[in-house]
Formats: C-alpha cells, structure tokens, sequence
C-alpha cells in the first residue's frame, strides 16, 4: 500500500495544478528534450490520429487529470505491477507521452529522471512527471482543436 494519500478516485481537477507546465522550468524541460531527442527510441513517438481525436473529445484539462491518475496508478508505488510492462504503446495521448518522455516505468524513471526505483513517488514527483506529459502533449498536438469532433447522437 502506498503510504502517501492519493486520491486516486478523484485524480482529476484540483489534483491536477491549473498550469501543471510551472512544476518544470522551462531551462530544465529544454535540457530534458534534448537528452530525449538523442535517444531513437524516444524521439519516434508522435501522436497518431486516435490519440489527437481523443484529445480534441475530452480536452487538455481532461487528458491532464488522466496522466495523473496513469502515474498514480501505475508507477507511485515502490513496486507497481507489471513494472516494465504496464504502460501501452498507443490508444491515449498520455500513454505516448509516457514513452517519448521516459515516464512508462520504474526503471525509466531512474534512467531519464534520476527518480531511484524501490520507493513511492512522492506528490512533487506525480507533479513534475505531470508536468512533463502535459508539456510534451502539448507540444505535438498543434490543429487538435481544429479537428472535428461529432458527438454520439443516439
């Protein structure tokens, strides 16, 4: 069990800071990026099409809530399940983010974010990490709002 109160029932909305981007500077992200870009893997991701249509359904504020709850969920505890392999490739926006930012795992978060594995995230931590998918999402999801959206009628 995790020792820190997560909320993880309620993860959106005021869990989540209004500009989540303010728990990284800019100077650090830059850095971040560049570290990112020399990897091949990493620097593949992009958005695909299920992704930007999810996003322009349920909006940034929405999907922001989501990444949250993701880390939460499945890399604060000290020993997530299935660590390694719990983050899926596609299918969310976040779960791209995740990879292309070296968020999917324990170990990846001891590698690109120098976060040791063996213990729980802590609530700066789920902020920081926050942060970085949201800014990354963000930054490869340029024409969103201009896709169109039909909601279910029936």
């Amino acid at each position: 069990m995790m020792s820190e109160n997560y909320d993880i029932e309620n993860w959106g909305g005021t869990t989540v800071p209004e500009d989540p981007a303010g728990s990284i500077s800019g100077e650090e992200y830059r850095m971040l990026k560049q570290r990112l870009a020399a990897s091949k893997f990493r620097s593949r991701f992009r958005l695909g099409e299920r992704e930007l249509l999810y996003l322009a359904r349920r909006g940034r504020s929405a999907v922001a809530g989501e990444c949250r709850g993701f880390l939460i969920r499945r890399l604060a505890p000290a020993q997530p399940r299935n660590d390694g392999r719990q983050t899926p490739m596609r299918g969310h926006p976040c779960f791209v983010a995740q990879h292309a930012t070296g968020c999917c795992c324990r170990g990846c978060l001891s590698k690109w974010h120098h976060i040791p594995t063996g213990r729980e995230l802590t609530g700066a931590e789920l902020d920081r990490l926050t942060a970085i998918l949201v800014r990354w999402i963000d930054e490869h999801s340029a024409g969103v709002g201009e896709l169109p959206y039909t909601p279910d009628l029936f």
